[in-house]
């Protein structure tokens, strides 16, 4: 028993010496990233009489507590018309007196019953011939600038916001302006193609027929019903919708890029009522601030959610050329969307963190609150709401029976689907949690992100208005969002915990080798290792590999070494 305890003692002992001799080596330090330039929460420079409730040109206008409200000048013209408001609040928006023409109120119940809408189709963060950057430019998170086709309603002036900036107007943004008209209204949508490629306008879902009373296509499609729009052209689509509900309208050229590359928007067709003036367009959708009459009779607010996803090979191309035909090659014929890969999500045209500036879901206590949600992704979302469980009432524009509605807090629509939803803030453990800053987002893991960094995607909150300032900051209870609004964030070069656990799992700094000094000069690391030279590395695991090894044969062998050393023992003492 003896002779087997010093053995295995001797062979333990090689092996302890054989692992630890070399491993003692320092950590680097963890470093720390300087944020840089921080974006204010709110940096939208709207003045505060914009977010205040107030009448205009006759329009009521509701509140908006968000860092980014709404014109009351536009949403007055997009109430009245371009041609029934006054001159100082047209010249107070960027539209053109034609860009929405209401007339003719044929059923004499108040409202008008003729609609001229027109839209353009404009670039953002595309090609420039004279210098290096895109313009005009539209962030959809700090320093994230990706090509977007869109649809936008007819504007005047500069397609930026002066002479002096190279962001894009007001007018010209993500995503395509949701529409909105009255039951049994007749509607002209006049889409003047002021692009580089054909284009053309598809009412998906809305009720149009296939030709229009002159005889001339009207589905938008090119193979079947009507030529592509060129260049230069104009096209009017003619329409009398008799069903109400939520729509979508959207490009029909080439529609696998042109719809993801932004060419789609929500058209929405209201239940008729007397003197019912509908907010026709809500430019970046979000909060509806005129309802309609339907609409306000059941619920306290309205907000309109248009989900979509970004490929960043897709939306570089019309950055890459000024040659229509080149771009149009690399489109067209290079991109395989059967290999694409989202990399952006959006929530009404932005990624978090700027979502929380513009998309927001405001409520008090005990509201009922409409939400229609548009999944315009190439691929399912998962919509969850944090603390809430709306119903479904509607699907594709079509009303739920009340025995077939579904009250949950994950909502799944496929591509080019619509959902209305019923959410209620009554406090009672099912259809609210109470009062809080609750998320809303879509639950696949990719819409997370934004690039493949969390937190971002279409990631937005339920805000119940006593947690916001007057500016619509929230006033949060967890970590700082500074690092979030910082482009360095989003270009990979902060750890997401950086902010929030300093020293322990921030980024390690470079490895650098150290100078190899006498063992007499060399100091211990602060954390009392002692350094190992970087050259005797591999030599000391070598050296440890065969002492290890010796000392397991050894242990193998013991019988007959220590017979042998006793033979050598009894040899000595005579």
């Amino acid at each position: 028993m003896i002779k087997r305890s010093l053995s295995a003692a001797l062979g333990s002992a090689f092996l302890a010496w054989s692992v630890g001799a070399p491993a003692v080596t320092a950590l680097p330090a963890t470093k720390k990233v300087e944020l840089g330039e921080v974006e204010p929460f709110c940096n939208s420079g709207a003045p505060a009489e914009w977010r205040k409730a107030q009448v205009l040109e006759g329009v009521e206008i509701r509140e908006s507590r968000l860092c980014n409200p709404d014109s009351p000048a536009e949403i007055a013209a997009f109430v009245k018309g371009t041609n029934n408001v006054s001159m100082q609040t047209l010249m107070d928006t960027n539209l053109a007196a034609d860009a929405l023409i209401l007339s003719n109120d044929m059923d004499n119940d108040g409202d008008p019953d003729h609609y001229i809408i027109k839209l353009e189709v404009m670039e953002l963060n595309g090609h420039s011939p004279d210098f290096a950057g895109v313009v005009p430019t539209y962030d959809i998170a700090p320093g994230i600038q990706p090509a977007f086709w869109v649809f936008a309603p007819k504007t005047r002036d500069m397609s930026t916001r002066s002479f002096a900036s190279a962001e894009a107007n007001p007018m010209l943004r993500m995503p395509a302006p949701v529409i909105r008209v009255e039951q049994g209204d007749v509607v002209w949508l006049v889409l003047e193609n002021t692009h580089y490629f054909p284009h053309s306008i598809h009412l998906h879902g809305v009720d149009h027929p296939f030709m229009d009373f002159s005889g001339e296509g009207n589905d938008g499609v090119g193979q079947t019903s009507a030529m592509d729009v060129m260049p230069g052209q104009s096209k009017t689509y003619v329409i009398k919708p008799r069903q109400p509900g939520t729509m979508y309208y959207h490009c029909h050229v080439q529609p696998h890029t042109h719809i993801p590359l932004g060419l789609a928007g929500m058209f929405i067709v209201e239940e008729n009522r007397p003197n019912n003036w509908v907010q026709v367009f809500n430019v970046g959708a979000g909060q509806v601030r005129h309802p309609s009459k339907a609409v306000a009779e059941k619920y306290d607010a309205e907000y309109d959610l248009h989900y979509q996803s970004v490929d960043k090979e897709l939306h570089k191309l019309p950055q890459s050329f000024n040659d229509p035909r080149l771009i149009a090659r690399a489109i067209n014929q290079d991109y395989d969307i059967t290999d694409a890969t989202d990399d952006y999500y959006l929530l009404n045209g932005r990624a978090f963190p700027y979502t929380l500036r513009e998309s927001l879901v405001v409520v008090e206590p005990n509201q009922k609150i409409k939400l229609r949600v548009l999944n315009g992704h190439t691929e399912v979302i998962s919509l969850h709401t944090h603390g809430h469980k709306a119903v479904e009432t509607h699907y594709d524009g079509v009303e739920q029976r009340p025995e077939a509605r579904i009250r949950r807090d994950v909502y799944t629509l496929s591509p080019a689907q619509r959902l209305d939803l019923e959410l209620e803030t009554v406090d009672d453990g099912l259809r609210s949690f109470g009062p809080g800053l609750w998320m809303f987002h879509d639950h696949v893991e990719r819409a997370f992100t934004t690039d493949g960094m969390g937190e971002g995607g279409s990631i937005s909150l339920i805000a119940y208005k006593q947690y916001l300032d007057e500016n619509g900051t929230p006033h949060a209870h967890g970590m700082s969002l500074a690092q979030y609004f910082t482009k360095k964030y989003w270009e990979r070069k902060i750890s997401p915990w950086q902010e929030v656990f300093d020293a322990s799992l921030g980024d390690p700094e470079t490895f650098v080798k150290a100078e190899v000094k006498p063992a007499a000069t060399t100091k211990p690391s602060a954390s009392g290792a002692e350094p190992v030279a970087p050259g005797n590395t591999g030599r000391n695991l070598l050296l440890g590999l065969l002492l290890g090894i010796a000392g397991y044969f050894a242990y193998l062998n013991r019988a007959k070494l220590l017979e042998t050393a006793s033979e050598w023992i009894a040899a000595v003492r005579k």
